[in-house]
């Protein structure tokens, strides 16, 4: 397995990362970039998730400064892109080529969804595009009473495709989420609680508190069987029940097994 990127590889793909016991956190630390997202930050974030120790239960996202992430940056929509990493210039490739790159990024999200780890999305102030698709790539969101969530990519003639479609739709239906991408509009923090988006709603000066106490809670229960109770529910969204009763059979056995072998 690879090892994890060093401190200065994230911070020059605005990213930092913490693992303190079973908590990995990782910030996306570009405050005065609000935070925006660019290729590199994509590829560093699935070398995270390939690489994080097997200690490792939760898996907390947030954002340093002013919101979560303002998204795509905007730069990268010029010609040549910015900081040497380039976006749009992709376009004069093959189709397979897009397609192969475009998967290179989404598996800085994907991994998120891994049954080795319940991962926590700590949101305030906005989380536009890649960021929302981000917050919506983990399991829970624990949300400020100052967030905005915003779908802006059809605005800038783009479609969501950092794997946001999927778990939108699971989350607040078809219809809804349809609306809030072809409108790219805001919405906030009440309407997202309302909807299903966010776990909790809390003030911006207790999110950290109350990540803290869900992370604390989370770690309070048998890793083993959150692991398999995770993949579980994950596979009950497109399981018809008599596969799912045999899943869940075959996950009990395992479980009958560890327990009997002290764990």
């Amino acid at each position: 397995m690879p090892g994890l990127p060093d401190a200065d590889t994230l911070a020059a793909a605005r990213l930092a990362l913490e693992i303190d016991g079973a908590v990995a956190t990782i910030t996306l630390n570009a405050p005065q970039k609000r935070n925006s997202q660019v290729p590199s930050l994509w590829h560093n974030l699935a070398a995270i998730g390939e690489a994080l120790p097997e200690e490792v239960r939760v898996v907390v996202v947030k954002g340093a400064g002013t919101c979560f992430s303002a998204g795509l940056d905007l730069g990268l929509l010029s010609p040549g892109g910015v900081e040497g990493e380039e976006f749009l210039d992709i376009a004069a490739s093959s189709d397979e080529h897009v397609i192969d790159t475009i998967d290179g990024y989404q598996r800085g999200f994907t991994w998120l969804h891994d049954p080795r780890f319940v991962t926590v999305a700590q949101v305030h102030g906005y989380a536009i595009g890649a960021g929302f698709q981000l917050a919506l790539a983990c399991d829970l969101r624990v949300v400020a009473e100052d967030a905005w969530f915003c779908m802006k990519e059809p605005a800038l003639g783009l479609v969501p495709d950092l794997v946001g479609t999927k778990p939108l739709v699971e989350l607040v239906g078809y219809a809804r989420a349809l609306e809030i991408c072809a409108t790219a509009r805001q919405v906030s923090a009440p309407e997202a609680a309302a909807i299903g988006l966010a776990t909790a709603v809390v003030p911006a000066a207790e999110l950290d508190e109350t990540t803290a106490e869900l992370t604390a809670a989370l770690l309070e229960v048998n890793a083993g069987a959150v692991k398999e109770t995770k993949a579980l529910l994950q596979s009950a969204k497109a399981t018809d029940l008599e596969s799912q009763r045999l899943l869940e059979r075959t996950a009990q056995t395992r479980r009958f097994r560890a327990l009997s072998n002290g764990g």
